[in-house]
């Protein structure tokens, strides 16, 4: 029979998941800018197997549709406003 773990153990490890945790979530997103119909940068490189959010800001006053077969993804970006869209994990390559 195991010897129960004490509670300040358990409460010290609970932060330390929780912590961990957190700290995965909160990685800053990639950012891709749309200003006068055109996305800039034109080219983002992300980490291969992992997923990674996308921060797509329309800097138009005009909706802006981000759209990519290749990643099945598709998004309409209102004028003025930002949106996330999550991508991967994908394989190495271009």
């Amino acid at each position: 029979m195991r010897a129960p773990l004490s509670v300040p153990f358990s409460l010290a490890l609970a932060i330390a998941v929780l912590t961990g945790s957190i700290a995965s979530a909160a990685e800053d997103p990639y950012t891709l800018t749309i200003k006068d119909h055109r996305f800039e940068p034109t080219e983002i490189t992300i980490p291969a197997d992992k997923k990674v959010a996308l921060m797509v800001k329309n800097l138009d006053p005009t909706p802006e549709e981000f759209e990519s077969v290749e990643l099945r993804r598709e998004k309409i970006v209102p004028g003025g406003t930002e949106a996330i869209v999550y991508l991967g994990p994908l394989k190495p390559g271009r």
